[in-house]
């Protein structure tokens, strides 16, 4: 009990458990709570606050901003996003926007790992190193956005072309990794590209006693079946190759299904969609000829819609030219973590940034965690947050001296 209450009345602790607190929760998140938690955060920091809408007056971009003795050098970004993803509270042991600490100093609540806790890590980081008496030469901004669990429309995608974003003379960015179940670090590098693609299928519509030909049903047949086979081909490949992770292959599931009139009735039109994340080496022009060419060959009549269609960016560089990752690898050398290179299998605003030339890490300090993001009781124990602090500080004094 008595370590407990250690947890329990841990500075740090207590403010991370206060923002999750803040049910900043899809499908209708409510901002405002996480801005004022902010501004009394920069308060209490001696920082400098902005508040921008880059999109519209429902989704905040909040900067704090520590200026940096050489404010002309490209500064660090230290990037976090304040809204997350919904909660089936039945599944849960613990209320799920109750902060909760258990005997085993598990903190139970919604974005535990994804991604309040980075957020408010790096506060913790910059509260310490403020009271150490530290100054660096790069300004750092510490970035709290609206909206990247759907996609980022209304948050990072439209911010970075902003006046206000360009004037923060962002030259490198932090954003979120993911917990590891082992030793490891997994530090992310790049993204795949995201399409979502719907087929549009026409066909000869008629009475479901005949053999018709040229039906939407068949169209349909031999789209699925040449898009699964591209499934099973990118399926072998990850699991021949053991060096593999999701990221390093292109993943493909069908995700939705519509059309029909009547049981009886041969339809005149049916919809097939396709997630499909690209892999980084993928040539994405060759393979939309591809799906033109399926369509062609099985008889036309096939539209091609696409809900998202995210161009291949560029990897952030992980060797010596890259002088941000040389500072952060020297960081995790000193500190002994094992990381791994990985590329992300989802997306993150990271995608964003790099697309506008900017170099990005995905890094969460969350090692011997189960990956719990978007899962119910999802929980971060509180050692490993405290120590998720003292890693950041090392990590931050290095990249702002770079």
């Amino acid at each position: 009990m008595a370590t407990k209450s250690r947890w329990e009345t841990n500075e740090e602790i207590q403010y991370f458990r206060e923002y999750l607190r803040i049910p900043s929760v899809h499908p209708d998140p409510d901002y405002e709570p996480c801005v004022e938690f902010l501004k009394l955060q920069a308060k209490l920091l001696d920082l400098p606050i902005q508040v921008h809408y880059p999109a519209n007056d429902r989704n905040p971009a909040v900067i704090l901003t520590w200026q940096g003795k050489e404010p002309s050098l490209p500064a660090i970004f230290l990037h976090s996003h304040m809204d997350v993803v919904p909660v089936f509270p039945e599944n849960w042991s613990h209320p799920p926007f109750a902060a909760d600490i258990d005997e085993e100093g598990r903190i139970f609540a919604r974005g535990a790992q994804d991604m309040k806790c980075v957020g408010m890590q790096y506060l913790g980081a910059i509260r310490a190193l403020k009271k150490s008496g530290a100054k660096f030469k790069r300004t750092i901004h510490i970035s709290f956005i609206a909206d990247e669990e759907m996609g980022g429309r209304f948050g990072m995608r439209p911010f970075v072309h902003t006046a206000e974003f360009k004037s923060l003379n962002v030259g490198f960015s932090l954003d979120e990794g993911l917990a590891s179940p082992s030793e490891e670090f997994p530090v992310f590098f790049a993204e795949r590209s995201v399409w979502r693609i719907y087929f549009q299928i026409s066909g000869t519509a008629g009475h479901g006693s005949l053999l018709l030909k040229n039906t939407a049903g068949e169209k349909l047949h031999y789209i699925v079946n040449k898009m699964m086979g591209m499934r099973e081909q990118e399926l072998q490949k990850l699991e021949n190759n053991p060096e593999f992770t999701i990221g390093d292959v292109t993943t493909i599931n069908l995700t939705r299904l519509g059309g029909g009139v009547q049981s009886n009735v041969v339809p005149p039109s049916l919809m097939v969609c396709f997630d499909v994340r690209l892999a980084i080496d993928v040539d994405q022009k060759e393979f939309e000829n591809q799906l033109h060419r399926w369509c062609k060959d099985v008889g036309g009549g096939i539209e091609l819609e696409y809900e998202q269609k995210r161009p291949r960016v560029a990897p952030t560089p992980t060797d010596k030219k890259n002088p941000f990752w040389v500072a952060f690898k020297s960081a995790t050398d000193e500190l002994n973590l094992k990381i791994s290179k990985q590329i992300f299998a989802g997306g993150t605003d990271s995608r964003y940034i790099r697309e506008v030339g900017i170099p990005a890490l995905g890094f969460s300090p969350m090692n011997n965690t189960p990956v719990l993001l978007h899962d119910h009781d999802e929980f971060i124990k509180a050692d490993t947050y405290l120590r998720g602090i003292e890693i950041y500080k090392k990590i931050i004094a290095k990249l702002a001296e770079v």
